[in-house]
């Protein structure tokens, strides 16, 4: 598969009592379905992936796969602290239906760069499946770094790098020396940089909140060309994609964002804890603000 466009990495609705709402998560999925958005990843951290258990995580894939229907391209996210568990995700992803899969290094056990690149390995050996990397130093705690892509990037499953690290000079390092691997926006605060280096995607938590924008965005500035307009795009989304990135609270806030906007989202799971009032308001500012600006810039 070629990762272009859109790809939200879903939340995931929960009832009051910690079970997953189905019924509500289906009008999540509806919502991106119908805004245009190119994909959807099911599984990521901003579903809450860690708080699950592995039955919990398959039948969320099973689900998504015979309710999406082929109307877009889902990706699994199969990460985990026990490495073997991730190839077992990684088979189930391809047996469920996914077109690909998301994989970030298994956190805590802080692998070398030629330990991580036989773990992508044994990933792909297990599932012959599309694999987007997901370089995220801050969650992981290790870099994929010049020695792993040297490792794995001519490897014809291996078609992107969602890259999260914060680090522009990475963005620059992988649009030039590693062509052959698709470049994939990861940092909220950092899209623009990434579509004026190239990249054809942007796995977008910011989605979840604005889906019909986020494509306006990725199609003005990588099907259109417009900077200019661009970067009027990328003023009006910074202050919410600052409270996500900075506030200490991402999936509380993108889960809140979304409430905003109609859906129905539930609690946060465990160790997460609900946001302070005060801390609702400020969302609910930025996010009010950035909707009547995102509306005006759809009419221009």
């Amino acid at each position: 598969m070629k990762l272009k466009g859109i790809y939200t990495p879903v939340l995931t609705s929960f009832k009051e009592d910690g079970t997953i709402d189905y019924p509500a998560w289906e009008k999540v999925l509806d919502k991106q379905i119908n805004a245009g958005v190119h994909g959807i990843v099911v599984g990521g951290s901003t579903g809450e992936f860690y708080a699950m258990s592995k039955a919990e995580r398959l039948e969320q894939f099973k689900f998504a796969n015979d309710y999406i229907a082929g109307r877009v391209p889902w990706i699994a996210g199969i990460n985990d602290v026990i490495a073997t568990e991730v190839y077992s995700f990684a088979k189930s992803a391809k047996e469920l239906g996914a077109s690909g899969m998301l994989v970030a290094a298994p956190p805590y056990s802080l692998p070398s760069e030629e330990e991580l690149a036989q773990h992508i390995i044994r990933i792909d050996e297990a599932a012959d499946l599309a694999i987007i990397l997901y370089n995220y130093p801050g969650r992981t705690g290790v870099e994929m770094g010049t020695e792993f892509l040297e490792l794995v990037a001519d490897r014809k499953n291996v078609v992107a790098i969602k890259e999260s690290s914060g680090d522009v000079n990475r963005i620059h390092e992988l649009a030039l020396k590693y062509p052959q691997v698709s470049l994939c926006a990861g940092a909220e605060d950092q899209v623009l940089e990434f579509f004026a280096w190239g990249a054809q995607s942007w796995v977008c938590a910011c989605a979840n909140i604005f889906p019909e924008a986020c494509v306006s965005f990725y199609q003005t500035c990588v099907e259109e060309k417009d900077f200019v307009k661009g970067q009027k795009y990328m003023a009006t989304f910074m202050p919410v994609m600052e409270f996500l990135e900075q506030s200490g609270k991402f999936v509380q806030c993108v889960k809140y964002g979304a409430q905003l906007q109609g859906l129905t989202t539930g609690p946060v799971r465990l160790p997460m804890l609900e946001m302070s009032d005060e801390m609702k308001a400020q969302v609910k500012e930025v996010v009010t603000k950035a909707s009547i600006e995102l509306a005006a810039l759809a009419n221009e």
